[in-house]
């Protein structure tokens, strides 16, 4: 029989040699992640109880680093207050961690008076606030506030929600709707005399536009003047108006406004401009018979304000006065041409011849001190001088019948008193009166004839009535005169006249008055 071996060998130390040997370890490879985590610390072959030893307070044995070093910052922080290095655990609230009992030993770390946090025995729920409460003389301190929002940054800086300012605004809404309301409610509840007016307002101001009332009068008024006629030492004076016709300083305005001046040099004449400058004026020249005059003023950059053609006016046609009726300066009032060509008498006062002149009859009022103001188209040029007016009062107030001079006679008139100081006028050489109502031929009755004049030379005799001038109807004696007036010296001119019933036409060459 063959002896096979033994399965179980012997073991050294087993006398038996029943027990297998020990089967080798596995050693699986190690990640080196979890080395470089869990795996001891570089010099460290053993045990870590090894790196520290007694009396170093667990700290680490020299030469090994486990950490790096406390900032600075955080062990002042946190490390414990000084006296209590021997102190590890955290003292009752109120000490600084270093208090002894009597005897020298710690006392406890807590009590079920002091802090009852850290009792374990405590109860679930506590008696007082977990916080703490301030004391009397901490009460009396006023604590510091916040910063304050301003309106930007509550709106804008996003500090507070935008939900909450919807809810804000809604919330003035409502009582500023009520505070409406409430008023509203007493308002009307109130006294029947009071309350609310609705007054209608006119829009935005009023259009001016070119060519208006209000166009022309602010052109007119620097070129049209105040006259003040007075002595010094007198307790009164005249007063009118007057135009500039020119830079230089001519102004023209009726002889009657200055006539004061004219009889008596000591009398003074003051312009006075829209504007408030007042300034000597020296009488140029005057012409009692047209009832012009002219003055001049020394003043820089004056207004002259443009001469239109009176001839081209038609009844109807609108006019403007500009002047100071009762010294109320730069008035304006506004008509229409009435008639034209009319003969118009005014004067005779105190024994002086009266004045006959051709006249722009107009509505526009025109009453004392209008004299010599402005008489204006639509286009806002001169066409006449104010003159006279027809009252039915013994005031004189206006009545809506106004005179103007025309202006292409009284510019006329106004050159010639410039360039020699006077005028001198076309004469017949024969006095008239106008023929009585009920007469058969209406006209002007001749009652002398001057000697030698002009009259006389082309056989005209006393009785003759003359109807006609230069082919000009004559009406009356005023016609006949402002007919002659309007030819030249020295001009022939057909007069139709009427003798025994007989009509005839006789050439008459105008002398000088």
């Amino acid at each position: 029989m063959t002896e096979q071996p033994n399965a179980n060998p012997q073991q050294p130390g087993d006398p038996a040699g029943d027990r297998l040997a020990p089967r080798p370890l596995a050693r699986p490879a190690v990640d080196p992640a979890q080395a470089a985590t869990f795996g001891r610390p570089r010099g460290v072959d053993g045990a870590f109880d090894k790196l520290y030893q007694p009396g170093t307070n667990g700290q680490a044995a020299p030469g090994l680093n486990l950490a790096p070093p406390t900032p600075e910052s955080l062990a002042e922080a946190f490390r414990r207050p000084p006296g209590a290095e021997g102190v590890v655990l955290e003292r009752p609230q109120g000490t600084n961690g270093s208090e002894l009992s009597a005897n020298g030993s710690e006392g406890p770390l807590w009590t079920t008076t002091s802090d009852p946090w850290r009792d374990p025995g405590s109860g679930a729920v506590l008696a007082g606030p977990a916080v703490q409460q301030d004391s009397e003389e901490d009460k009396d301190v006023k604590r510091p506030q916040g910063a304050l929002l301003s309106l930007p940054e509550v709106l804008f800086g996003r500090r507070v929600q935008t939900k909450a300012l919807a809810i804000l605004a809604a919330v003035a809404l409502v009582i500023g709707a009520a505070g409406g309301l409430i008023g509203w409610w007493f308002a009307d509840t109130g006294s029947e005399l009071t309350g609310q007016a609705s007054i209608s307002e006119a829009d935005a101001a009023k259009e001016r536009p070119a060519g208006s009332i209000a166009d022309i009068a602010h052109r007119v008024a620097p070129a049209v003047v105040s006259l003040e006629v007075f002595k010094p030492g007198a307790d009164a004076g005249q007063q009118g108006s007057g135009v500039v016709i020119d830079t230089q300083g001519y102004v023209l305005t009726n002889e009657h406004v200055i006539s004061a001046a004219t009889a008596d040099s000591a009398t003074k004449v003051t312009a006075v401009f829209f504007d408030g400058r007042r300034v000597e004026a020296k009488v140029v020249g005057s012409d009692p018979k047209t009832d012009l005059a002219v003055v001049k003023v020394d003043v820089d950059n004056l207004t002259a304000l443009q001469v239109g053609k009176s001839s081209d006016l038609a009844v109807g046609d609108s006019v403007i006065a500009v002047g100071s009726p009762l010294a109320l300066q730069n008035s304006v009032t506004a008509g229409i041409v009435s008639a034209l060509n009319r003969p118009v008498t005014a004067g005779g006062d105190g024994g002086s011849a009266p004045v006959i002149y051709e006249a722009i009859q107009t509505d526009a009022a025109i009453n004392h001190g209008n004299s010599g103001g402005a008489l204006v188209d639509a286009t806002g040029a001169l066409v006449g001088i104010n003159s006279a007016i027809r009252s039915s009062s013994a005031e004189g107030g206006s009545i809506g019948i106004g005179f103007a001079i025309p202006s292409d006679y009284a510019v006329k008139i106004a050159k010639t008193l410039i360039k020699d100081g006077k005028v001198v006028h076309p004469d017949i050489g024969i006095n008239a009166s106008s023929t009585v109502a009920g007469s058969s031929t209406m006209g002007a009755q001749v009652r002398n004839v001057a000697p030698g004049g002009p009259a006389a030379s082309a056989g005209i005799k006393e009785g003759d009535v003359i109807t006609e001038v230069g082919g000009r109807l004559v009406r009356d004696s005023a016609e006949l005169l402002v007919a002659v007036r309007a030819r030249e010296v020295g001009e022939v001119v057909p007069v139709r006249l009427v003798r025994d019933g007989s009509s005839l036409v006789v050439d008459v060459k105008l002398a000088s008055d």
